[in-house]
């Protein structure tokens, strides 16, 4: 090859392109090659992974049955837990009102039997203070002569006798008592006697709160059986013990409930953890869909694996084939061809320029030759011995770079775009331009205007945000107190959740006054109904009625507790009768003492049979025994006889007249 010419080394180079063309087949081959061995090891790593986790969901799936169960478990343990605590709740206010009731039972039978002292004492007294009245009255009767003969005056007559004369005046005795003695006799009677009445009513309300007492002790809730609730009637059972066999003591039910609590708190405690077990059970179920998922998945993309790798195993059989006639790596031989091609047209291409180089050197010899004949010089070298010397020529060529440079920094600011540009562009209008400068500058002061508007509504904003912030926090308190005000005013009216019987505050007040209105009036009830019916406050609600003023009897007979409206005729008449006088007595006792001494009552007597009449008209009669006038307004045939002093209207012509008859009491 030293001696060959270009064309023959660019000839050789071409056939040795051709030969590496035809590498380039076997080189895809072989870099699909390495694609697939990286394929295969990717689904080798997909399948480590994939059965990594396909062991674990069948580690976690095979405990899936016990798991489930468990949850299912704690949540029906939280549902029935649940189901006790709302049924415990139910129970445990009884409970409370029964133990609560069982502490006023201990402490009023303490208060009765200290009222049965002080009746007792009262009675005593009251008996002592009637004999002593007796006593200085009887004594003052005996000298009552002497009392009338210290008045007498000569020549008046006498009270008595009417004689003027009055030889021998009576004498007091050493014995007598006088008018103001007898009178401070009876006051200290009357007193005592107010004194027993108010021990009696005393002693009639504490048994009546004793009764009441134990009936709520011994009530038990309708359906609450459950083994060790003590209860019982407590209805036969008197003062003299705090608890008897029929009724719990308070430490009985105390334990009781703090069972039910203790019950009650670990039921809750359990019903708790109902919202967590539902939701850890939901997280499980949810958590078995996606690993059941995830195993599917596993086994859809193992499937598609051993498509895949099927696939690529029969590719690795063509590119293998295809590699098998290549000698060595297809990189090495590609990389020699290359090697000698890049040679080859190195020398090609030195060749051509050294046969371009003489023939331009032989045509510059002819051209120099032919300008120096036309400058007219004989030969080359005479022309150039007339060259410029150095310093001449370094002149002119300063000069030449200058001019060249300079047009040259003409035409590069000549073709630039900007400068195209301008010179395209029309001619400039400067009062255009003006005008619209003139426009910016106001559109800037208005923007800046509009600017510092802003920011002086911000900071307004800010002052009222801070203003607002401190009206809220100094509304507080009002809001509390507003809120303490509403609730006392939604309980004294009746209409708050929190007041369960709906009772209006003058309801509660005017209730204790009923209590003490029915305490006095079952004092002469029980004497009117032979002690059978006792009257007591009820505050229960009846339908849509607020609670707080009902009256309800409580028959000795049958021992329960009924609505007055299922009293007959005539027992509602008596019991309104015990019920005026009871209300006498409190107004009396809230009058600071003032007497009631005149009472009318119309009407109601025929309703009566004999014996509750006779009854009803003793109780009458103990009121007249203590200087109360009582009027009965009646035509009843036989209240005739039994009343000795009347006044009967007549119907006559002329009108109605009243006429006035006295007689001895019959009956």
């Amino acid at each position: 090859l030293a001696d060959a010419g270009a064309g023959q080394l660019a000839a050789l180079a071409g056939r040795l392109r051709q030969e590496l063309g035809g590498l380039d087949a076997a080189r895809r081959a072989e870099r699909r090659g390495a694609e697939i061995a990286r394929e295969r090891d990717e689904l080798d790593r997909q399948a480590r992974a994939d059965e990594d986790t396909l062991q674990d969901a069948a580690a976690w799936l095979a405990d899936w049955d016990s798991t489930r169960r468990g949850l299912q478990d704690r949540v029906e343990a939280a549902q029935d837990a649940a189901t006790r605590a709302e049924h415990l709740a139910g129970r445990l206010e009884p409970a409370r009102r029964r133990l609560a009731a069982a502490r006023r039972r201990d402490a009023l039978v303490r208060e009765v039997t200290a009222a049965e002292s002080r009746l007792t004492a009262a009675r005593e007294h009251a008996n002592a203070a009637h004999e002593t009245w007796l006593d200085l009255r009887e004594r003052r009767l005996r000298g009552i002569a002497a009392e009338l003969a210290a008045g007498l005056a000569p020549g008046d007559p006498c009270a008595v006798c009417g004689s003027p004369d009055h030889p021998a005046p009576a004498r007091a005795d050493a014995d007598h008592v006088d008018r103001t003695t007898e009178d401070a006799a009876y006051e200290a009677h009357t007193r005592a006697d107010d004194a027993r009445t108010a021990a009696e009513r005393e002693l009639a309300i504490a048994h009546e709160a004793l009764a009441a007492a134990r009936r709520e002790v011994t009530a038990t809730p309708h359906g609450d059986g459950e083994e060790g609730c003590p209860s019982g009637s407590g209805e036969r059972e008197g003062a003299e013990g705090y608890a008897g066999p029929e009724q719990p003591s308070v430490a009985e039910l105390g334990a009781l409930v703090e069972r039910v609590e203790r019950e009650y708190a670990r039921a809750r405690e359990v019903a708790g953890g109902l919202h967590a077990a539902r939701e850890e059970l939901g997280r499980a179920e949810a958590e078995y869909q996606r690993r059941v998922e995830v195993r599917q998945r596993i086994e859809r993309r193992a499937a598609a694996r051993t498509s895949q790798r099927e696939a690529l195993d029969r590719e690795q059989a063509v590119v293998d084939a295809e590699l098998a006639h290549v000698r060595g790596g297809v990189a090495e031989h590609a990389a020699f061809l290359e090697h000698r091609i890049a040679r080859l047209s190195e020398a090609a291409e030195a060749v051509r320029t050294v046969e371009d180089t003489a023939r331009r050197l032989k045509e510059a010899d002819d051209r120099l030759a032919d300008a120096a004949f036309r400058a007219g010089f004989d030969t080359p070298a005479a022309a150039a011995a007339t060259l410029l010397d150095d310093a001449a020529q370094r002149e002119l060529q300063q000069r030449l770079d200058a001019w060249q440079a300079e047009a040259a920094a003409v035409a590069d600011r000549l073709a630039e775009p900007e400068t195209r540009a301008a010179a395209e562009r029309p001619p400039a209008d400067p009062a255009t331009a003006l005008a619209a400068h003139e426009a910016a500058e106001r559109a800037l002061r208005d923007a800046d205007s509009a600017l510092a508007a802003h920011r002086e509504r911000c900071a307004e904003l800010d002052r009222l945000s801070r203003q607002a912030v401190t009206e809220v926090r100094r509304l507080g308190p009002l809001r509390e107190e507003y809120d303490r005000v509403a609730r006392l005013a939604g309980l004294t009216a009746g209409t708050s959740a929190e007041n369960e019987r709906k009772m209006r505050l003058e309801s509660y007040v005017l209730a204790a006054r009923l209590e003490q209105v029915a305490a006095a009036a079952t004092a002469r009830l029980q004497r009117m109904s032979s002690g059978r019916y006792t009257l007591v406050h009820s505050d229960a609600r009846a339908g849509a009625k607020r609670a707080g003023l009902g009256l309800h009897v409580v028959d000795a007979w049958t021992g329960s507790e009924r609505d007055t409206a299922t009293l007959s005729g005539g027992e509602t008449f008596f019991a309104s009768l015990a019920l005026a006088l009871g209300l006498a007595d409190v107004v009396t006792d809230e009058a600071g003492g003032v007497r009631l001494d005149t009472l009318f009552i119309d009407e109601g007597f025929g309703s009566l049979d004999d014996q509750t009449l006779d009854e009803v008209l003793d109780v009458l009669d103990s009121l007249r025994e203590r200087d109360r006038s009582v009027g009965i307004v009646s035509h009843v045939g036989d209240l005739r006889r039994r009343i000795p002093t009347q006044l009967e209207v007549v119907k006559e012509r002329g009108g109605s007249a009243v006429r006035l008859r006295t007689g001895g009491f019959s009956g």
